[in-house]
């Protein structure tokens, strides 16, 4: 394989969601690059649907002291259905997700009240520094939802490729309205989900767990 190719198989293959962070800010300038390599994304017709608002210093803390109380005392306003299940192979790989990381953090199965510790970390950000809000402008929806996916990924491509680590989190959706009430942000942009990133914490036992992928016989069919 070529360099570049190598560079980026190694990329795609070290990004992964991450659960611990240090409390060392990114600098202005690099995490200017990284979104500016992130807007090279496709989308379909060039619309670039996305729009992403990143939260920093006060307004993080004030989103952090926040959200675990709200969650708690029952407060949701999503913008998007949460209606999907998940049945055989996917199912399977859920739950195998799940138990990686509760092993990589020493959490038994039948132990619920550690369990529900380790999810509501969602809403405290996994002591990240910074998180990106994903939103889309009405009345955009799935298709434009699929473009925003694409930014995503090559976001946490970018983060990674700069020594960063990034964890996409659907939990912080739950609470649409408050985020855009902290950030300031107009009810016509819904919020998709949240991308908490920063430097990893390398001695955190949670950012050790890594999880299977399928083979690609099983996701990829070639016709000639």
């Amino acid at each position: 394989m070529s360099e570049q190719a190598t560079i980026f198989d190694q990329t795609v293959s070290a990004r992964r969601s991450l659960r611990a962070f240090l409390p060392q800010a990114v600098d202005r300038q690099t995490m200017e690059q990284v979104f500016a390599v992130a807007q090279r994304a496709p989308s379909n017709c060039n619309t670039q649907p996305w729009i992403t608002h990143v939260a920093s210093g006060e307004s993080i803390a004030k989103l952090r002291s926040e959200m675990s109380t709200r969650f708690m005392s029952g407060e949701f306003s999503m913008d998007f259905p949460y209606e999907g299940t998940y049945e055989g192979v996917y199912k399977n790989r859920q739950h195998g997700s799940a138990q990686a990381l509760y092993d990589s953090v020493n959490i038994k199965r039948e132990d619920k009240a550690s369990r529900h510790e380790q999810f509501m970390r969602n809403f405290t950000f996994f002591d990240a520094p910074h998180v990106a809000f994903l939103f889309l402008p009405e009345p955009f929806g799935l298709r434009e939802a699929a473009d925003l996916g694409m930014y995503a990924q090559t976001l946490m491509l970018a983060l990674t490729a700069h020594g960063l680590g990034s964890c996409p989190q659907t939990a912080l959706s739950f609470q649409a309205d408050y985020v855009r009430e902290v950030l300031g942000i107009e009810a016509n942009n819904k919020l998709l989900f949240g991308i908490s990133f920063g430097y990893p914490d390398p001695d955190a036992p949670a950012n050790t767990c890594s999880t299977d992928r399928a083979a690609v016989v099983d996701a990829v069919t070639f016709h000639s």
